[in-house]
């Protein structure tokens, strides 16, 4: 076109449609040139080579300062950046050098390190072996909001993937970067892929690290290498700080959280009934992820070793005592256990999203985890149904109990404490909340009871414990009222005349 040289490209692309039939003028406008270009290539007038431009067209802006300020300062700090070298040019000659200025210092800057900067970091591409390596990684979902019955969820995911064949696995983690975490994730991909590869690579978990001392850190170590090492797996980890030598998962945790939002979108809703709810709906997600590599993973896994028969440790050990209050200390948690338990010392497993507590070697009970918002915090995990047999045996300490907000099990049920304590007088007001959480656990109906009293309270109505038993437990209420009556019977009064002494008899 006008003005602008013609390409050996373009010449080319003309002499090729020209060859094939085409007028001066159609391979001229396929080649973007004009008709007359096009009569001189035809007549063999080819157009020259510019030379390359050896002189400035404007004059240098750094001139005065280029050789004698900003070399010294690169050479001596070749990783300084452009901006930050221009800042500090402006401070020093004040109104020498406008912000116009600034993007030809960065292209000067940027020249300079090409040519005589240092070495920059180069990535070495591995090849991909069939059931050489896996990967763990955890990553946060970050903007992606998930909601169990209306409460937000904090989690976050474990993510485990086969580089060769792209087979990943995933499982929603409750807590940190722990142990616990990496061995209950890694073992249930390990039994779902059936077999291991030969070396398995994770970050440094430093997040397990935090706050931990020397002696707790080498215990780490040794714990993850003895679960490598139960499954025959080379254990290693990356440079603490260098994301890149796992980029083989980091890379796929955004392809991961990507069909994620996208089934999301498709679902309608970000809200799921339960945590088992939405555990099933991801785990449906990834397999339709993995469809893709099938073919891959047939051959990857005739190269994977042969799983043992019993699963490695994938728990935390600790030994605790029951207190006289039925409660137990987990990792800066406190939760209640069934009363039949104080007193007791406990063998607990503790695992990322649940407590198992042994007596012996007999599971006695299980635990929801809990978490506390941050390290310096502590948190309460009671659950009053542990607790309500002994509570009805002496209601009033429910009043100034310390536990007395953790037995209320939910704002409904503290709402109703609120307006018990201002209908009733004190002794009434506990004896009543303690029957409502009785008759709750008795008869299952933690919900209804509380949204039947909720309502009833709005109308003023404040309905008795015998009441709420006949609509929610009949049968209990009835065989209770059986017995009121048949011990409250009133016996005919002339059945005490053979109690008193006759007037003779007296005398």
């Amino acid at each position: 076109m006008s003005g602008k040289a013609i390409t050996p490209e373009q010449v080319k692309l003309f002499m090729k449609h020209r060859t094939k039939g085409d007028t001066q003028q159609q391979a001229g406008a396929k080649a973007g040139i004009s008709e007359r270009s096009a009569r001189r290539i035809d007549s063999g007038v080819l157009p020259r080579k510019r030379e390359p431009r050896h002189w400035r067209t404007r004059k240098d802006p750094f001139v005065t300062v280029w050789v004698s300020e900003i070399l010294p300062l690169l050479e001596k700090a070749p990783t300084l950046a452009p901006t930050t070298l221009f800042e500090d040019l402006q401070d020093r000659h004040p109104g020498h050098f406008s912000n116009k200025l600034k993007r030809t210092f960065q292209r000067r800057v940027k020249d300079w390190k090409a040519l005589h900067g240092p070495d920059k970091e180069v990535m070495f591409r591995q090849s991909k072996q069939a059931g050489r390596l896996g990967l763990s990684d955890f990553t946060d979902l970050n903007d992606i909001n998930i909601t169990i019955a209306g409460e937000l969820l904090n989690h976050r995911l474990y993510h485990f993937r086969l580089p060769y064949s792209g087979w990943s696995h995933i499982k929603v983690i409750l807590g940190g970067e722990s142990y616990t975490a990496l061995a209950e994730g890694l073992q249930e991909a390990l039994q779902r892929l059936g077999g291991a590869p030969k070396e398995h690579r994770t970050d440094s978990l430093s997040a397990a690290y935090k706050n931990l001392s020397k002696s707790e850190q080498e215990d780490l170590t040794e714990r993850y290498q003895s679960l490598c090492e139960h499954y025959g797996m080379t254990p290693t980890r990356n440079n603490r700080g260098v994301s890149h030598e796992n980029g083989a998962v980091e890379s796929p945790h955004g392809h991961i959280k990507n069909r994620i939002r996208q089934a999301l979108l498709l679902r309608e809703s970000h809200d799921f009934v339960s945590l088992d709810d939405y555990r099933q709906w991801l785990d449906g997600l990834i397999r339709r992820f993995n469809r893709r590599c099938d073919d891959a993973l047939e051959i990857e896994r005739d190269k994977l070793l042969a799983l043992p028969i019993h699963n490695a440790t994938d728990y935390t050990e600790q030994v605790v005592k029951v207190t006289s209050s039925s409660t137990i200390d987990v990792r800066r948690v406190l939760y209640s256990v069934p009363a039949r338990l104080a007193g007791e010392s406990l063998r607990l497993h503790i695992y990322d999203d649940r407590i198992e507590a042994y007596v012996g070697s007999t599971l006695a009970h299980t635990l929801t985890r809990a978490y506390t918002l941050n390290h310096n915090q502590r948190a309460r995990c009671i659950d009053y149904r542990h607790l309500i047999g002994q509570l009805v045996r002496k209601p009033q300490a429910f009043r100034y109990s310390q536990l007395r907000d953790d037995l209320l099990p939910n704002a409904t049920y503290q709402q109703i404490w609120v307006a018990i304590d201002q209908q009733l007088d004190p002794r009434a007001a506990c004896k009543r909340i303690v029957g409502i959480l009785s008759l709750a656990t008795r008869a299952d109906c933690e919900q209804p009871l509380g949204a039947y009293l909720q309502q009833q309270i709005a109308k003023d109505n404040l309905p008795s414990l015998h009441q709420l038993e006949q609509r929610f437990d009949p049968h209990a209420s009835s065989a209770l009222s059986d017995g009121l009556e048949e011990s409250c019977a009133q016996h005919p009064l002339s059945a005490y005349d053979a109690l008193m002494p006759t007037a003779m008899e007296a005398h």
